[in-house]
Parts: C-alpha cells; structure tokens; sequence
C-alpha cells in the first residue's frame, strides 16, 4: 500500500485572489491537500501588524502549514516564516484556484523577490515539499 502524502499549505488572500502583499492580506486560505489533491481549506483571519511583527508564522505552523504561497513579501516575515519550518514561494498571483492547480502540476516558480531585487528561479514540486 503507497504511502498517503499529505501537505498543509498556506496563501495570503484578498477577494479570492493572492495578495500582493502578505503583510496587508484579508485572511490567509489554508489549504490541505492529500495525495495530489485539494481536500479542504479553511480561511484564518489576518491579525493586526501581520508579517514580520505578527505570531502569524507561529500560529500557521501550529496548525501544521509547511508552504506559504505568497505574492510579495519582506525578508523579516520570510525569516519568521523560515524559523517556523514553513518555506515561501515568492511571485505568486491570480486565484486561489488557479494558483493552487499550478501548484499541483509542480508550475510555481520562487521568483526569489524581496522588494525589487532579482535573483535565481526555483522549480518546486509536491515532492520536494514532502519527499517519499
């Protein structure tokens, strides 16, 4: 029998879109999914001072969040985020729907942003998140 994979991932959001800008979201959409698939999501509400001067790192790897999909974002919250064992992908847009699809299909590029600074892509898939 195959080991189920499951993964628990988190997408700042605003009208059902990611947010440009993590630290000024709405409310993040935690998302489970298993084995390749969306399961469930839920909506957690953004507190104030959200980001690099928030507990929203601590509170989202609590409720067991490794990913954070993220539009744009400064590197304090990338190092909370970091300290909590949640890896960013920076650069995302769109739906939810849609950027959760590309997710599955292993599509999404860190673009590797803080501010305007422009380095390196990575290719990130299910399985490097959650290996074998």
């Amino acid at each position: 029998m195959a080991e189920t994979i499951t993964i628990k991932l988190a997408i700042p959001t605003r009208e059902e879109m990611v947010d440009d800008h993590f630290g000024h979201c709405d409310f993040f959409t935690v998302v489970d999914i298993v084995d390749g698939k969306v399961e469930s999501s839920v909506r957690v509400e953004s507190p104030q001072g959200c980001g690099c001067k928030s507990d929203i790192a601590q509170k989202l790897s609590k409720m067991g969040v490794k990913v954070m999909l993220a539009g744009n974002i400064g590197q304090g919250a990338i190092n909370k985020l970091a300290a909590s064992s949640i890896q960013v992908i920076r650069g995302c847009k769109g739906e939810i729907s849609s950027l959760l699809d590309a997710f599955l299909k292993g599509e999404l590029h860190d673009n590797a942003e803080i501010c305007s600074n422009h380095e390196c892509h990575h290719t990130i898939s299910l399985l490097e998140v959650h290996p074998l």
